[in-house]
């Protein structure tokens, strides 16, 4: 496995790496940034928060649970960092595990990847264009099954052209739209806390050091919080998946990811914090569909209230956007694998960007956002809730198969120190043994009746029909590409080669 992709110079202009896309073209603050922003805190936050404070006997400890739900994405990030150090490709995932694993391990990962980009999609660009018809005041548009439907799909295009356009212009705009983002949390956070520790409102709350310790919960409660709290840190790998076409490939995208993850723990428990100083844990129940919309009149007042609905509208609009980026990346590093049909590994000759995976990904969406809207019965229906709940399913599997992956093909390198054995082979190790946790929690959890917004169907719970159930309609799939891609499904897993973790790598400029 090499250190670092072949980026011959094309043209006079930036290299092009092996896979056709622009290598160099994004710095290391840019990664963070693209990795911050896939999350959309705002947005998770806003749908999150109020659920979290609801999980019975959590009381006033939901910024112990975000602490808690930070530890496994903690030690994935590690495993991140070292597997890209050995292979910058922006398969990620798929292509590590099939390194580690095998092609069979390695292809159902990617289409983890790829199920879990297109069931988040409906959601985000829901929220995106509901948001936009509220910052204008048109509530009716915002209830709208029709509307909404019109939003989100012209949300998607524009996200799906500006990916298709470039990684310079995508990169730009992520930069515009998370800086307003983390700017307007950042003031609620203040205004917040400013406001809850002048004792004029009546149920504000004084922040006590017993709100931040998991210790102080019951196991039922910290689990179940912790699988809430997985989907509001989801994404920040989306800094990794675009590893060939950063600086320093083999070592930017993998620090930051890791620097990621712990600036979404600092953005996340700072929110959280001043919410519940200022509201109360019971306010953030009440309102647990939309806490900083229901917030942001008490917090800033008319009309700087608008500001959090700027916030959630920029964060979701972002995200989707950074969906769309690793999957269609994903489907391209397949192809160029040999795993999937070759048309999904084509690159615009002049873009330098994949064409049919990104424009795909952006035409899929679409038609699963307007299905689901549609026969859901409007932008607040039930399956819609829950497919935010199905979701965790694809994360916690390829979350957890990365982990296993890192230890397992550094392996023969993990008792050549103990910095070795503990950050690329215990942690690791631990993070994916953690998200297989969760998986079976969530499992157990979701199974049973009354546990989620929509009836079952044909005698399943609908989180599990469209999680559980879109991992397993890969199987097929894979079957046929056994079949037709023979090369593929016959290579052979590989190791780590000797020293591979102590050779020197070429460090990021901190530019964007």
């Amino acid at each position: 496995m090499s250190t670092a992709a072949d980026t011959p110079i094309v043209g006079g202009h930036l290299p092009v790496g092996d896979k056709g896309l622009k290598a160099g073209a994004i710095g290391y603050l840019t990664n963070i940034v693209i990795g911050v922003a896939s999350t959309a805190p705002a947005y998770s936050l806003a749908a999150t928060l109020g659920f979290v404070t609801a999980v019975g006997g959590m009381g006033v400890h939901a910024p112990a649970v975000l602490i808690a739900a930070f530890v496994p994405i903690l030690f994935v990030s590690l495993g991140y960092k070292y597997l890209n150090k050995a292979d910058p490709d922006c398969g990620t995932t798929f292509a590590w595990t099939t390194r580690a694993f095998g092609p069979w391990i390695g292809w159902i990962n990617g289409w983890a990847i790829f199920v879990a980009d297109v069931i988040v999609m409906a959601s985000l660009s829901v929220i995106a264009s509901q948001y936009s018809f509220r910052l204008f005041n048109w509530d009716a548009g915002a209830n709208s099954t029709g509307w909404t439907i019109v939003g989100s799909v012209v949300w998607i295009a524009l996200m799906t052209w500006i990916c298709y356009r470039g990684i310079e212009l995508s990169a730009r705009t992520q930069q515009v739209l998370l800086a307003a983002e983390l700017v307007i949390l950042f003031a609620f956070s203040v205004v917040a806390l400013a406001k809850a520790s002048s004792g004029i409102l009546g149920g504000s709350i004084e922040p006590r050091l017993s709100w931040f310790n998991p210790f102080d919960l019951g196991f039922g409660a910290l689990a179940d919080g912790v699988l809430l709290g997985i989907f509001i840190y989801w994404g920040w790998d989306s800094g990794v998946a675009v590893n060939e076409e950063s600086e320093s490939s083999a070592d930017g995208p993998g620090r930051a990811a890791v620097v990621s993850t712990l600036l979404l723990l600092v953005t996340y428990v700072l929110v959280a914090t001043a919410a519940q100083a200022f509201a109360g844990p019971h306010f953030l129940t009440a309102n647990q569909n939309d806490v900083l919309n229901a917030l942001g009149g008490k917090v800033f007042g008319s009309p700087w209230d608008k500001l959090l609905i700027i916030a959630v509208l920029t964060s979701a609009s972002a995200s989707t956007q950074t969906t769309i980026l690793p999957t269609a990346r994903t489907t391209l590093s397949m192809a160029r694998w040999g795993a999937i049909p070759g048309v999904f590994g084509r690159v615009h000759p002049r873009f330098l960007t994949p064409t049919w995976s990104t424009l795909g990904m952006g035409a899929l969406s679409a038609v699963w956002t307007a299905l689901l809207v549609g026969l859901d019965g409007g932008p607040n229906g039930n399956v819609l809730g829950d497919s935010i709940t199905a979701l965790g399913f694809a994360v916690c599997f390829y979350y957890g198969f990365t982990g296993l992956c890192c230890a397992w093909y550094y392996r023969r390198e993990l008792f050549t120190s103990v910095r070795h054995f503990v950050l690329v082979g215990l942690l690791p190790l631990a993070g994916g043994g953690l998200m297989f946790a969760i998986f079976a929690k969530a499992f157990n959890d979701y199974s049973k009746a009354g546990a989620n917004y929509s009836q079952p169907f044909l005698g399943i719970q609908v989180p599990i029909v469209i999680g559980v159930g879109g991992l397993l309609l890969g199987v097929p799939f894979m079957v046929l590409c056994a079949v037709k891609f023979r090369e593929f499904f016959s290579r052979k897993t590989e190791v780590a080669p000797a020293g591979l973790l102590d050779a020197p790598v070429e460090h990021a400029t901190d530019h964007f």
